[in-house]
């Protein structure tokens, strides 16, 4: 299941899985990419409910960004590699 998960979300993968360079990974980075990818994910579902009381059609810009920041945290963050992981944060 995971390989065909992967498959399926390889062009987002691929992004941050390209190089060879030397990466700096923590088990907490990963940890802390669900942590943002969820608060993304909420703030997107608090957006959606207010969007649908005010009927304002602006209230698209937040739903796609947060649901698409949130989206790609908790894809590299559940399927991606440690060096994946690490580029997020970027080599320090």
């Amino acid at each position: 299941m995971r390989n065909t998960l992967r498959q399926i979300c390889a062009p987002i993968l691929k992004q941050f899985e390209n190089g060879d360079e030397v990466y700096n990974y923590k088990p907490s980075y990963r940890k802390i990419l669900f942590a943002v990818g969820s608060l993304f994910l909420f703030l997107a579902t608090i957006s959606i409910y207010f969007a649908f009381i005010t009927h304002e059609l602006a209230a698209l810009i937040p739903i796609l960004v947060f649901f698409i920041g949130g989206m790609i945290c908790m894809i590299i963050g559940s399927l991606g590699t440690d060096r994946a992981v690490a580029k997020i944060w970027g080599n320090r």
